[in-house]
């Protein structure tokens, strides 16, 4: 392969990229602590939103509330990072990535 090829081949897998980052930035993924509190996330870990179940509002346990914002932020973050490696995946030649 000679250095023409190799550029040509960098530009196409840096509009790939460009084109998964985009579509990543536009697809969501949900994290839920039971039925209480659902996190809306993108692609690239950005919160969207988050609901919270009106039953589990209690101004006398807050702490049980901060626990299940948390849980389902951790869980839609791994469902986000899940999503990123499968798409990217394929461009990476199935290596991890850092961030990612």
């Amino acid at each position: 392969m000679n250095q023409r090829q190799l550029e040509q081949m960098a530009r196409q897998m840096q509009k790939e990229m460009m084109r998964i980052q985009e579509e990543l930035a536009n697809t969501t993924v949900e994290g839920t602590a039971g039925s209480y509190v659902t996190v809306t996330m993108n692609g690239h870990r950005d919160v969207k939103s988050i609901k919270i179940a009106p039953e589990v509002v209690d101004p006398d346990d807050i702490e049980t509330l901060q626990d299940l914002i948390v849980a389902a932020i951790t869980d839609a973050s791994k469902k986000a990072q899940e999503l990123a490696e499968q798409r990217l995946g394929p461009l990476a030649g199935g290596m991890k990535l850092p961030g990612f």
